[in-house]
């Protein structure tokens, strides 16, 4: 037997798709995937059985927005990518164990950081990498003071490739492409954090915008943008983007777009609240409070328009500057609106189906990967069971491999 072949029994399975609790079964794992989901009654007498005693299994969680490679407010002028990059195992593995076995980083983090992971150098949740942010001049990605006439920043450690007109664009996402990068993100409108742009303001012209899905498209990948502004949102997606980031000012005309176009909404509440919190601490100017001030006031409403309009809706936690540890406590936010089996939807199932893996992750399902989390609550109850203040989560199985366990019933890890 290998660490990876064994059933869980005694276990309340937590299906988030039909939001019900299963009793009776045993989870049955073989080769780091769900082989099959039987009655206790039914398991081949050969296997090993762990026992959860009683306790919920759910699905690992899913974070379709975060930012590994960023940490520190001045990290794109100041810190050097090696340094970045020792900090990046950091949040990596703090994500894991915080029950996020699958995240989709969205900006900054390259095949690097993913082969780092896969090949054990890194512990941390399975990653799929954005690579440099595409952004026009003077967008949310350029982050140059307004004295600096240089790309001198952007170059060196940035995040963001500054890339203007059709030409430049396509040349960025090859570039993005050859390096590896599972998807490509781009800036199409203004941010909280940048100095030289407004919320309101759409970015990169519909010609460009075409031009970075078509290119996007030809290689395999799909776009994801930066966006608040209805207008942005809605010239992004005719453009053919795939995911909106943030879109706090959706209103009901433009989700019933997206709706139709398949396109999928990543909210990322928690960073404003957090932000709202520490940003002075770590920099911010009274402009970039009064912008954060602005899109936390609007955060529940889009959740309510894109959910009336059938949106695929995933979930995000956009955590750069302040601390990861908020990465759960979003999913009160977003129980606020819809309930906690809905809301754990959006943070399994429906991630799942914004990172191409439906029916691989974020569900307890045979022929699923085996990530998943014993927790002593039921998630349908209350999601802060997954918070920084409440947790309840006991142990993180990833692949099969049991990663962290506070229960003593689940076999170690291997051996560094």
């Amino acid at each position: 037997m290998t660490p990876t072949d064994y059933a869980l029994t005694d276990a309340q399975i937590v299906d988030v798709a039909a939001g019900e609790i299963r009793t009776g079964l045993a989870v049955v794992v073989k080769g780091g995937k769900i082989a099959a989901i039987v009655p206790e009654g039914e398991l081949d007498s050969g296997v090993a059985k762990v026992s959860l005693e009683g306790r919920y299994l759910s699905p690992g969680l899913l974070d379709c927005h975060a930012h590994c490679f960023i940490g520190g407010f001045d990290d794109g002028t100041n810190v050097l990518p090696s340094e970045l990059t020792a900090r990046a195992g950091k949040h990596l593995k703090g994500m894991l164990m915080r029950g996020f076995t699958t995240v989709r980083d969205a900006g900054g983090a390259d095949q690097g950081h993913r082969a780092a992971v896969e090949k054990g150098v890194f512990a941390g949740p399975r990653l799929f990498v954005s690579g440099r942010i595409l952004s026009q001049t003077g967008g949310h990605g350029d982050h140059r003071g307004r004295a600096d006439t240089c790309h001198c920043s952007a170059e060196i450690g940035g995040t963001s490739v500054i890339a203007d007109g059709v030409d430049a664009v396509r040349k960025a996402v090859r570039e993005n492409a050859r390096q590896g990068v599972d998807q490509i993100k781009i800036m199409a409108g203004g941010g909280v954090s940048s100095p030289g742009d407004k919320l309101i303001h759409p970015q990169y012209s519909m010609d460009e915008l075409y031009a970075i899905v078509d290119e996007t498209e030809r290689c395999g990948r799909y776009v994801l943008s930066h966006v608040y502004s209805d207008v942005g949102i809605r010239r992004a997606v005719t453009a053919g983007v795939r995911s909106i980031e943030h879109g706090n000012f959706l209103t009901a005309e433009t989700a019933r777009l997206m709706a139709e176009k398949g396109a999928h909404l990543v909210p990322t509440l928690i960073t404003y609240e957090a932000d709202g919190k520490y940003g002075k601490g770590f920099g911010w100017s009274d402009e970039n409070a009064e912008k954060n001030d602005e899109v936390l006031a609007s955060g529940l409403d889009s959740l309510r328009v894109a959910q009336a309009a059938g949106v695929n809706i995933g979930y995000g936690t956009d955590l750069c500057w302040s601390p990861k540890t908020y990465q759960g406590d979003g999913l009160m936010i977003h129980q606020e609106v819809c309930g906690p089996a809905e809301a754990l939807r959006h943070v399994t199932v429906n991630n799942a189906k914004i990172v191409r893996m439906e029916g691989q992750v974020g569900e307890i399902s045979e022929g699923a990967f085996a990530d998943l989390l014993v927790v002593e609550a039921n998630p349908f109850d209350d999601l802060s069971c997954f918070g920084q203040h409440e947790n309840r989560v006991v142990s993180v199985i990833q692949g099969g491999r049991t990663v962290r366990d506070s229960t003593s019933r689940l076999a170690p890890p291997d051996a560094a």
